[in-house]
């Protein structure tokens, strides 16, 4: 039998959820069968969507062999930090991602990303201590694909992380622009509307019309200035996104007539082949910029009206002087 008292990291979240974390590499259907079987809250049983409240006694009623073999231990020191760090405080970090650094891990890449990353940062710094925590871990609220660059946001905190991603969900919070070069001249802002659809093999996403079954993006580009280089006519742009779609920029902007140059799964290949040439580059240039905190009141009403920036990458500055500050 192991009791656990229900810390401010802990709190406000579903017992389904708290397990799963608590007990990270337990399987789900152990998880679920322990919460029917094994587990009280306050001395009663208590179901999956059961709100834990702060000074809440959870009773797990384990081995001690099976809470060994689904308790993690987190060690610090595992990773080499790449990011850099647009602001911080007590409660969140905004991180800048690099180029080719995965936000969270997957198949292929377990260790080394950037949510590990952060976690050895805020270990070394003494703002995180795992072994104190039962099952809070700091993690990211928004996510780039691996080739994007730019701001990713983590709660330092259990009652941060929640407030941010609660934030994420209401658009008016947080305002997330983005940066990129796109073939073509284009002349006018678009506001872009439609649904995607997802091809899990291959990575893909289709932009189909809204009168079609998929999910609703919806993307605000604006062109900033013009140029031409080799011969070819290219946008810098602003790109604020009001959905978070997997690929929006890329696969929305492709859709409307403008890929970002370099991307080589949304992009146009003899535009591709034309930038790798000049520039030598063969990801698409994007990077997250600003983010821009609206009318924030709570836990982080330090945040309200708050504007974080991120550099230009080095290439991007690069390609970005080449192509607008300069007579061809």
């Amino acid at each position: 039998m192991i009791k656990v008292e229900i810390g401010k990291n802990e709190q406000e979240q579903r017992l389904d959820k708290f397990l799963r974390k608590y007990l990270e590499k337990a399987p789900l259907r152990f998880i679920y069968k322990t919460i029917r079987k094994d587990v009280k809250v306050n001395g009663k049983r208590a179901k999956e969507n059961t709100i834990l409240h702060l000074g809440d006694e959870v009773t797990l009623y384990v081995s001690d062999a099976d809470l060994a073999a689904f308790r993690r231990e987190r060690k610090p020191g595992g990773t080499k930090r790449q990011f850099s760090i647009a602001y911080e405080d007590e409660l969140i970090v905004a991180a800048v991602k690099p180029f080719g650094l995965l936000t969270h891990g997957d198949g292929s890449e377990k260790k080394n990303h950037l949510a590990n990353q952060v976690v050895d940062y805020l270990i070394e710094k003494g703002d995180y201590q795992p072994r104190l925590e039962r099952s809070f871990t700091p993690a990211p609220v928004n996510r780039l694909d691996r080739n994007t660059t730019g701001l990713v946001l983590f709660g330092k905190s259990g009652p941060a992380l929640q407030a941010l991603n609660q934030m994420i969900r209401e658009r008016d919070k947080i305002r997330k622009f983005y940066l990129t070069i796109v073939s073509g001249r284009m002349t006018e802002p678009l506001h872009l509307k439609d649904k995607m659809t997802k091809d899990a093999a291959s990575n893909r996403v289709t932009v189909v019309s809204q009168t079609e079954a998929g999910r609703e993006m919806e993307t605000i580009a604006k062109p900033i200035c013009f140029g031409r280089y080799g011969g070819r006519d290219y946008t810098l742009a602003e790109v604020e996104i009001l959905t978070g779609r997997t690929h929006q920029i890329r696969a929305h902007l492709a859709k409307a007539g403008y890929p970002i140059i370099g991307d080589a799964k949304y992009g146009m290949p003899q535009v591709n082949a034309a930038v790798k040439h000049a520039f030598g580059i063969t990801n698409q240039l994007l990077h997250a910029y600003r983010l821009c905190f609206g009318d924030v009141t709570g836990t982080l009403s330090t945040l309200c009206n708050l504007t974080v920036t991120a550099e230009l990458p080095a290439d991007f500055a690069r390609i970005k002087a080449k192509i607008f500050e300069q007579d061809e």
